[in-house]
């Protein structure tokens, strides 16, 4: 599948360690990389190791305070660039929100209507087309505090977690939501600059295995919010391990 990378810093820091091994997991994940640094997309449809640009980027990146990173594997949607992550766009209130996502979309009575209006051909990109609706739909009556905006994503994260492989990192310029509904996939590790979370942990560090079928919110490096535990465990069946083994993956 995909490989997910996000920071939430107390303060801007030096990254470049975690991102060089990150992106090197691209030898399995061919298919594209992306990064949302300063709140700016660069992304491409090439192998992250074969980039000419990454590699610049990476040396001159400054300290960074909140990052998004994505490698892809494809399984729904062809090699281009508008189908790489990170996703982003503005709600009503002109809030910016960038999401990346590792999984599938299985059931997509939510999101297939946007099949028509999107600019890839991804359920990821899909799912954050229906998620910027379903955000416009909560603020029609006016702007919401950041603990109701909490409480939306997680809502919209938890009804649309059964039967789909739902791991995700949603930033909205101030929050980092993560969440993960498949065992053995994304964990973290607190340091001395922030909270580091990633698909694999990218050091010999005790890494710790993230909580599974919650959303939980980082602000400033640190835990701000935490939502119930749902029902929505993703649980692989048989096709669907084939299918990884058949990708070496």
């Amino acid at each position: 599948m995909c490989e997910l990378f996000g920071f939430s810093g107390k303060k801007s820091a030096d990254i470049s360690d975690y991102l060089e091994t990150f992106f090197s997991h691209s030898e399995k994940h061919p298919h594209g990389w992306g990064m949302m640094y300063n709140e700016v997309i660069v992304k491409e449809s090439v192998k992250a190791s074969e980039s000419l640009l990454l590699p610049m980027l990476l040396e001159n990146m400054p300290p960074q305070k909140d990052f998004l990173a994505h490698i892809r594997y494809a399984t729904v949607g062809s090699i281009r660039e508008e189908n790489c992550h990170p996703f982003s766009g503005c709600d009503i209130s002109g809030r910016n929100w960038t999401m990346i996502h590792n999984g599938t979309i299985y059931s997509g009575k939510n999101t297939y209507k946007y099949h028509k209006t999107q600019q890839g051909d991804t359920d990821s990109e899909r799912l954050f087309l229906s998620f910027i609706d379903n955000m416009n739909e909560k603020l029609v009556n006016g702007s919401l505090t950041e603990k109701e905006r909490f409480y939306a994503v997680s809502s919209f994260i938890s009804d649309n977690a059964p039967r789909n492989k739902l791991n995700l990192m949603i930033f909205d310029g101030e929050l980092l939501y993560v969440h993960k509904n498949m065992k053995n996939t994304l964990s973290y590790k607190y340091t001395e600059d922030g909270v580091v979370i990633s698909t694999q942990p990218l050091d010999r560090a005790d890494w710790i295995p993230f909580p599974i079928a919650q959303v939980i919110a980082f602000k400033n490096g640190l835990e701000k919010y935490r939502g119930e535990r749902h029902k929505g465990i993703f649980v692989p069946t048989l096709e669907y391990i084939t299918a990884l083994d058949a990708m070496n993956i």
